[in-house]
């Protein structure tokens, strides 16, 4: 599917102003071919573009939209707190409800801080952890995706995944010199990176399911391999909640693996759709942040009581039912899973579907999906190209890339799933030949 002609000509117009016409890469479509589609508006799970057409969309602004577009609750916090000021670069009492929130929802958050991405919150967290333990390496894994600090995108997923590069040029080999890489799902390669230099890392770094390179489900055991080994030898462990935190239920993927975490980061879903990220753990490690101890962070728009207000009306909307929005999700997102494998099987192609609660990802591969990145198939991609732009022509909006997942929302219901699989079936039966091994 081609965009329309208004999309068309914006983006001519974008081009001209803004590096491929785009803030994120990703958003360029270049890895599904064509040409982006330009939003005009959304409300529910349905989002409509500058020419008319509508969609079902499973993006939901890359993840933080669980309560759908447009949510009355959230509409209405968000207009109240604009009327009372945009910005304050002050104390509020928004930035207590919502840090109220996390650390009476969460066990192991007694102290959180806000910051405006979870960029940010991830790059503030490693900080911390340096500054508390006095070491300076850190242990990330390939594929997993931790925002664009400079020392974290060095074997990283996402859009650089999508881009078939392990690091970004512009960042300095020194910079990315303490950051060390290890495979995931690979017991003895973590046992023995631990028994050689457990003793010169500060931290761990972790997304709580990786969600960035496809998804890519972890062991149990492995993680709480990987628990003990952190804490006999020193080490921080931070678990990277930005996409899981309150996606996967209220406790995160911590809750969903039965690990504690040295510190967490979250962002997405905490801010209601509203650039927002925040870090936390104990009292004991959080005090060692400025102005109480030598760890310096900073920011301008912190707390921000607009989406302060977002986040705190994102998360009463969760919270308040007692957890059913949760068990409503995994309802429909299993009708989903169900549904898309019987039309995958139908059509008789390689295919297997990843699934964490509410997140799931298309593996265009024989096989099991993957738990690591080294073992996602490269022609996967160009599979996943074909069906993206035939799935546009039936109103499915996904991501614009292979390596990316799907999100159902708590207003995604039956009839849009039976929809959207229906779509599967005509798109498949449409360009089905192209996909094949």
């Amino acid at each position: 599917m081609s965009a329309g002609p208004r999309s068309q000509e914006l983006y001519r117009e974008a081009c001209r102003l803004m590096p491929a016409g785009v803030n994120s890469p990703v958003r360029a479509f270049h890895s599904v071919g064509g040409e982006p589609i330009f939003h005009a508006s959304a409300a529910g799970c349905r989002i409509t573009d500058v020419d008319g057409r509508s969609y079902i969309d499973y993006v939901g602004s890359w993840g933080p939209l669980i309560l759908g577009h447009a949510h009355p609750a959230v509409v209405e916090a968000v207009a109240s707190a604009a009327a009372r000021g945009l910005s304050f670069g002050a104390p509020c009492e928004a930035e207590i409800e919502l840090a109220r929130l996390l650390a009476e929802t969460v066990d192991h958050l007694e102290m959180v801080r806000f910051v405006s991405s979870g960029t940010e919150a991830v790059m503030s967290a490693v900080r911390l952890a340096r500054g508390v333990t006095g070491r300076d390496d850190v242990l990330k894994f390939s594929g997993c995706y931790h925002g664009h600090a400079d020392h974290l995108l060095v074997s990283a997923g996402s859009g650089l995944a999508t881009f078939g590069r392990p690091s970004s040029a512009g960042v300095p080999a020194a910079f990315a010199g303490h950051t060390l890489v290890l495979p995931l799902d690979d017991d003895t390669a973590l046992e023995r990176l631990f028994a050689e230099r457990g003793d010169r890392l500060a931290a761990v770094l972790m997304e709580g399911i990786p969600a960035n390179a496809g998804l890519l489900v972890q062991r149990q055991g492995y993680l709480r391999r990987l628990r003990e080994l952190c804490t006999e030898h020193g080490v921080l462990l931070i678990l990277d909640e930005v996409i899981t935190g309150f996606r996967l239920g209220p406790g995160g993927a911590a809750g969903l693996y039965g690990i504690t975490p040295d510190l967490a980061t979250y962002g997405k879903i905490i801010g209601g759709g509203l650039p927002v990220g925040a870090y936390g753990g104990s009292r004991r490690l959080m005090e060692q942040l400025a102005p109480l101890g030598p760890v310096y962070q900073a920011g301008t728009l912190s707390g921000n009581p607009v989406a302060m207000a977002a986040g705190a009306a994102t998360l009463h909307e969760l919270l308040d039912d007692g957890g059913s929005a949760w068990e409503r999700l995994e309802r429909t997102a299993g009708r989903l899973q169900q549904g898309l494998g019987a039309a995958f099987h139908d059509a008789g192609l390689p295919f297997s579907i990843a699934r964490a609660g509410s997140i799931l990802w298309l593996s265009l591969q024989e096989g099991p999906p993957p738990r690591r990145f080294e073992d996602i198939d490269d022609d996967a991609a160009e599979r996943y190209a074909a069906l993206h732009s035939a799935l546009l022509d039936e109103g499915v909006y996904l991501a614009p890339s292979a390596y990316e997942v799907m999100f159902v929302s708590t207003v995604h219901d039956e009839a849009d799933i039976d929809e959207t699989v229906a779509a599967f079936g005509r798109a498949l039966a449409r360009v089905g030949g192209e996909m094949r091994p």
